[in-house]
């Protein structure tokens, strides 16, 4: 799993022979920064990007490989005894509403570096069947962590925010509420030249202007109702800085963006959600404590904690989520929940690359 925060590549190994998956070993390989400007520089359009788009997408294979490769070795495996990759790829275009969404990859090549099928593409199936492609994941969510007499939400804070919802009774919802780290991490990034503001410390340090947090969260995104998502191409600094009159405090900004991540959870929550007990939380975000304090504050109604609690490694969510995606494919089931995503049926996801 590679993700909208552009930090690096998250490989699992997962054993899905039970109910609950089992994760066997995990690898984290962060993106040389030359990549991860690359990938930055595709989320706007520019002369020869799509010769550009193609390289990259080797590039990211061969990231894909090695990562694949250093899980196995740290976990004693070897590729014949795997039975396959769910690759994600990278997002750089996300744009439902006119029938596309692109994450690169070179599936094909990854296939042939690693010598496992490799399951890629998720999310264009649903979206020819009209669906959003995304959020893909609550599907993996109400498979395994649905609870019968306890309503669970599960919040996922990536690089953009999403929730899954898991009434008793009642089907799934799911949905993306809004930027979860991306602006943060990008606003230090420009101030400071840090990755991540470590457990919200430098939004601490400031306060939050009102004014400037009431003019973000009239975004008509935030205000529109499931099925909905969304990504860099519309959350970017250029969206903040259209918000900016240039003589705010780094440190203010900083707190004000991690209190629209917060208040548009909370939001999404409470409208789409009610009667909540218990929030388990995934991502990078749910290591921000002074978001999760936001979120316990705002939502004192709810037992919040990570999804460690619920037997999912909150840092792992996601690529244990893929893999489970890459099974659905290759035994030829659904992996989309209409319901969350707007597709018109359940489809099979992805296209397979055989080894």
């Amino acid at each position: 799993m590679s993700g909208t925060s552009l930090d690096g590549v998250d490989a699992a190994l997962v054993d899905l022979s039970q109910t609950t998956p089992r994760l066997i070993a995990s690898q984290y390989q962060p993106y040389p920064q030359p990549l991860k400007d690359a990938l930055l520089a595709l989320h706007e359009p520019a002369h020869d990007e799509l010769h550009q788009a193609q390289l990259i997408a080797n590039r990211l294979a061969r990231e894909y490989a090695h990562a694949t490769q250093r899980l196995l070795q740290k976990a004693g495996v070897v590729a014949t005894q795997v039975q396959g990759i769910g690759c994600h790829g990278q997002t750089i275009r996300h744009r439902p509403e006119h029938g596309y969404t692109i994450q690169l990859n070179n599936a094909a090549l990854l296939a042939e570096l690693s010598g496992i099928h490799v399951v890629s593409d998720f999310r264009s199936r649903d979206i020819a069947a009209g669906g959003q492609g995304a959020p893909l994941v609550p599907a993996f969510h109400d498979k395994v962590l649905r609870d019968p007499n306890v309503h669970r939400v599960i919040l996922n804070i990536g690089g953009i925010a999403n929730v899954t919802d898991l009434p008793i009774g009642k089907p799934t919802l799911g949905f993306d509420t809004g930027p979860g780290n991306l602006l943060m991490d990008a606003w230090i990034d420009k101030h400071q030249g840090k990755s991540y503001d470590k457990e919200g410390a430098w939004a601490a340090s400031g306060k939050v202007i009102a004014e400037l947090l009431k003019k973000l969260l009239a975004e008509t995104f935030f205000s529109a109702r499931p099925p909905k998502s969304t990504g860099r191409d519309l959350f970017n600094l250029d969206w903040l800085t259209q918000h900016l009159s240039g003589k705010e405090n780094p440190a203010d900004v900083q707190a004000t963006l991690l209190a629209l991540t917060g208040d548009s959870i909370t939001d999404s929550v409470l409208r789409f959600c009610k009667v909540a007990n218990e929030i388990y939380v995934c991502g990078g975000g749910a290591h921000n404590h002074q978001l999760m304090a936001h979120l316990q504050r705002a939502l004192p109604q709810c037992t919040i904690k990570k999804s460690d609690a619920a037997g999912i490694d909150a840092d792992w969510m996601e690529a244990i989520a893929f893999a489970w995606l890459a099974q659905q494919t290759m035994t030829l089931r659904p992996g989309n929940l209409p319901a969350v995503t707007g597709a018109t049926h359940p489809c099979v996801l992805g296209a397979i690359y055989p080894a």
